[in-house]
C-alpha cells in the first residue's frame, strides 16, 4: 500500500466471519461466528481459539485488543435452541435464560487462552471487555443481572468484580473510560451520563433529545463523542467532560446508523453504527448517507466535513476503525455485493479488499492491532 505500508507490530486485523443466509433466522447464522485474524494486506487469515466452539450453538466473535497488543479480546457466546425460537416468535431479546456469553483474552505469542468474566462469575451473560487506560491491572466490562445491563471493573485475573451502577434500573451500555483512567462514560437508557471511576459524581450530558448512544473518549480526554437525537434518526454530537458545552457537528442525511449484517429477517435489526475519533483527537470519522449510497466521512470538532469514500450507487461503507499510526482506516463495505473488510489509505485515498468470504458469508466488526 506504499506510504500506508504498516508496522510489523500493528499489522493484523481481528474481526468475524458468519453465514448471513441461512433458513431459521438470526440464531442460526450467528450460532456460525468465529474470530478470524488477517493481515493489513489481505494475507494470513486464521481462525482464533476454535477450542471455544462446543457445539452448534455456540459462536466466538473478535472483541478486541490490549493496548500492547498482545492479547486478543474474543467473546464466545451460546443460547439454547429453545430459547433462540422463542425470540423469533416473540421478535424480542429474552436474556435471563438460555444464554451463556463470556469474554475471553488470547495470548497471540503462546495461544493461552483464559476467561476473566468466568473467574467469581457475576451474570451468565458478560461482554463489552476492554483494557482499562493507564492500569494494565484492571479491566471494564458490562454484566447483565437480572436483565439488567450493569458497567463493572474486574483485575485482569477475573477477580474483585465491582458494579459501578449507581442504580439497579438503568440500563447501561456504550461504556468506556478516559484516556487517564479516572472517568467513564456510558449512557443509561439512552441518556448520557459521566462520572468518576468509582462511578461517583455522576453527570447528566443534556441534549435534549431521547436517544443518545455511544459515548466515546478523544484520544486527549478533552471530548467525549457520542450521537444524538431521534432513534434512527440521530448525529454525531461532541460534550466536554464535564457535561458543558454539547453540540451536533455532523448530520447523517438520512441513515439511521445500523448495519443489516444478515440477509435473512433480523428481528433485533442490524449492528449499530457509530462514529470514531481519528487518533490526532482533533476531528471523528462517521457513516452518512448520500443518494441511496452509505460513505465514510471526516468531521472536524467545528464541523467542518470531508468525504473520504467513493461506492457505486446502492453500496454501503461502514465500522470505520484506524490504524496505529492514523493514515490507514479499515472499514466494512458491500460494494462487492458481499460484506467484505477494506482498507483505505488516508492519503491516497486507494482502497484495497482484504477479506475474501464467498457468497453467503460476511466478514465484519474489524479492530486493528496496536503498535
Amino acid at each position: 500500500m506504499g506510504a500506508c505500508r504498516t508496522t510489523a507490530s500493528g499489522e493484523w486485523i481481528g474481526y468475524t466471519e458468519y453465514r448471513t443466509d441461512l433458513p431459521g433466522g438470526r440464531h442460526a447464522n450467528v450460532a456460525t461466528m468465529r474470530a478470524c485474524l488477517v493481515r493489513a494486506n489481505g494475507t494470513g487469515r486464521a481462525v482464533l481459539a476454535e477450542g471455544l466452539i462446543g457445539d452448534g450453538d455456540t459462536w466466538t466473535q473478535f472483541a478486541g485488543w490490549s493496548p500492547d497488543g498482545r492479547f486478543a479480546a474474543i467473546g464466545c457466546g451460546w443460547e439454547s435452541p429453545e430459547n433462540a425460537a422463542w425470540e423469533e416468535a416473540h421478535r424480542e431479546f429474552r436474556m435471563t435464560e438460555g444464554w451463556r456469553c463470556d469474554m475471553h483474552l488470547l495470548e497471540l505469542a503462546t495461544g493461552r487462552l483464559t476467561s476473566p468474566t468466568a473467574v467469581e462469575r457475576v451474570s451468565d451473560y458478560n461482554a463489552g471487555l476492554f483494557f482499562w487506560p493507564g492500569d494494565a491491572s484492571r479491566l471494564g466490562f458490562t454484566a447483565l443481572i437480572d436483565g439488567v445491563s450493569h458497567p463493572f471493573v474486574m483485575d485482569i485475573d477475573g477477580r474483585n468484580k465491582r458494579d459501578l451502577s449507581q442504580t439497579a434500573n438503568g440500563f447501561a451500555y456504550g461504556y468506556s473510560a478516559s484516556p487517564d483512567g479516572g472517568r467513564v462514560a456510558y449512557h443509561e437508557d439512552y441518556q448520557v451520563y459521566i462520572a468518576r471511576a468509582d462511578g461517583s459524581s455522576k453527570t447528566h450530558v443534556a441534549t435534549g433529545n431521547p436517544f443518545n448512544f455511544g459515548p466515546v473518549w478523544s484520544p486527549d480526554g478533552q471530548w467525549i463523542l457520542f450521537v444524538s437525537g431521534q432513534h434512527y434518526d440521530c448525529h454525531p454530537w461532541i460534550v466536554r467532560p464535564d457535561g458543558t458545552e454539547p453540540r451536533k457537528i455532523a448530520d447523517r442525511n438520512g441513515y439511521r446508523g445500523v448495519v443489516e449484517f444478515l440477509d435473512v429477517y433480523d428481528f433485533h435489526g442490524g449492528s449499530s453504527d457509530t462514529p470514531i475519533w481519528f487518533p490526532d483527537g482533533r476531528s471523528i470519522c462517521f457513516a452518512a448517507a448520500i443518494d441511496d449510497r452509505v460513505e465514510l466521512f471526516r468531521a472536524t470538532c467545528d464541523g467542518e466535513v470531508r468525504r473520504l469514500t467513493h461506492c457505486d450507487r446502492g453500496a454501503a461503507n461502514y465500522h470505520p476503525r484506524f490504524s496505529p499510526d492514523g493514515r490507514s482506516l479499515v472499514f466494512g463495505s458491500t460494494r462487492s455485493g458481499l460484506r467484505q473488510l477494506h482498507v483505505l489509505c488516508i492519503e491516497t485515498g486507494r482502497t484495497d479488499v482484504i477479506t475474501n468470504v464467498q457468497a453467503g458469508w460476511g466478514a465484519m466488526w474489524a479492530h486493528w492491532q496496536p503498535a
